[in-house]
């Protein structure tokens, strides 16, 4: 069986839409421990979108508009996401880890070695207070 041509090409990540219980907490974070910008709000909707490089974030309330449509928070029984990859450069393990302590977070462990877009390269994961896991992925190698 022949399966026909697509009408297009997937070119990257647009954007991820996360559900939050905070939505001044969560733009926050993604702003002072991320460094990104928020380029539009949708109080109406209970929407934040921030640049992430040449992608977007999305933040919904999840008691708002368009977050009631997905039910309960997630929490520790369950989350909306396994996680996040945003690619950074540079990979300073040291810097990064410095950074995040700064702001009162810790990696979950070690950075690894892991296959993202580019191939295997380095990868250290967190979380964002949510409880959504994020990895910031470096280079291949």
């Amino acid at each position: 069986m022949t399966v026909p041509a697509s009408p297009f090409a997937v070119l990257r990540l647009d954007h991820v839409v996360l559900r939050v219980r905070d939505l001044d907490r969560a733009e926050a974070f993604y702003r002072e421990v991320l460094g990104c910008d928020v380029v539009r709000r949708r109080d109406d909707l209970g929407l934040r979108h921030l640049r992430a490089g040449s992608s977007m974030i999305d933040l919904i309330a999840v008691d708002g508009k368009l977050g009631l449509r997905g039910g309960h928070a997630a929490g520790s029984e369950g989350r909306n996401l396994d996680h996040l990859c945003l690619r950074i450069e540079p990979f300073d393990v040291a810097a990064i880890v410095r950074h995040l302590a700064e702001h009162g977070l810790a990696p979950h462990g070690p950075a690894t070695s892991n296959f993202g877009a580019e191939g295997d390269g380095p990868s250290l994961y967190f979380s964002d207070p949510d409880g959504n896991t994020i990895e910031l992925k470096g280079p291949a190698t």
